[in-house]
């Protein structure tokens, strides 16, 4: 069994990645923009969208990033957004033949907050949301999507992200809780020094999840990195800013 995936356009292979408890139907207007020039391929996580189905023997970014490369033609562009820059920092450090440039989206080396790492969400904050993933999964979920924005202005895309997650049916809860411990327990910190392609970090300056901070840090630890801060921008980016994230992706496609 593979991963579920779409594909548009025809060009330079382009993946787009997205995250925990989505599906690849998020990155709808950005793969309609890209696909006169790339051929996009958008694919569902195991345990996610239409690949729900589909129990990987492991819950690791690097397990994912495998499955992401069973189904790819060929080296590819690697855009990830959230647990989908976990993936593709993953896919850049451990299966670089399969990649030619990353682009990074509200991306962080580890999502917990510790004593050397103050630029995550509380570990207390995750903790409560596994803990409320046993009990009453779909409110946590629509809670957690809530942090997804920034400001009232954002209110559209809290609903858009509400109707993307139910689309396909109710996510699996055991894939949930899988791709939630993955988020709380990696930490590339150490390893994303050794990446060495050409890398754009795009980031949100008021992004909830992750903050700033991360991608900064990014920045001085990728070789080849470039970092955009999208003012009053929040954790998506790409649906807030869209016409704006749009060209700064297709001009470092391309470019």
């Amino acid at each position: 069994m593979t991963l579920y995936y779409d594909v548009h356009g025809q060009g330079p292979n382009v993946v787009l990645l997205h995250g925990w408890g989505l599906h690849g139907g998020v990155w709808g207007d950005v793969t309609n923009a890209l696909s006169g020039h790339s051929r996009v391929m958008v694919p569902d996580f195991p345990g996610h969208g239409r690949s729900r189905e589909f129990v990987p023997h492991a819950y690791t970014s690097e397990v994912f990033a495998e499955e992401v490369k069973r189904i790819l033609p060929g080296p590819a562009v690697w855009v990830g957004w959230s647990l989908g820059a976990l993936v593709t920092l993953s896919a850049a450090l451990h299966f670089p033949d399969s990649v030619t440039k990353i682009v990074l989206v509200g991306a962080t080396p580890k999502f917990a907050r510790t004593a050397d790492w103050p630029y995550a969400t509380r570990s207390e904050v995750l903790n409560q949301f596994a803990h409320d993933l046993e009990h009453d999964y779909i409110p946590t979920l629509t809670r957690f999507l809530s942090l997804q924005v920034s400001t009232e202005d954002d209110r559209a895309v809290l609903r858009q992200l509400r109707e993307e997650l139910f689309r396909y049916g109710e996510p699996p809860a055991a894939a949930l809780r899988a791709g939630l411990r993955l988020l709380m327990e990696a930490d590339h910190r150490s390893a994303i020094s050794a990446i060495d392609v050409p890398t754009l970090i795009i980031h949100g300056e008021r992004d909830q999840l992750v903050p700033v901070g991360a991608a900064r840090f990014v920045a001085t630890q990728v070789k080849q990195a470039r970092l955009e801060i999208i003012p009053r921008a929040g954790h998506a980016p790409f649906l807030t800013h869209q016409s704006l994230f749009v060209e700064k992706l297709k001009d470092f496609i391309h470019g």
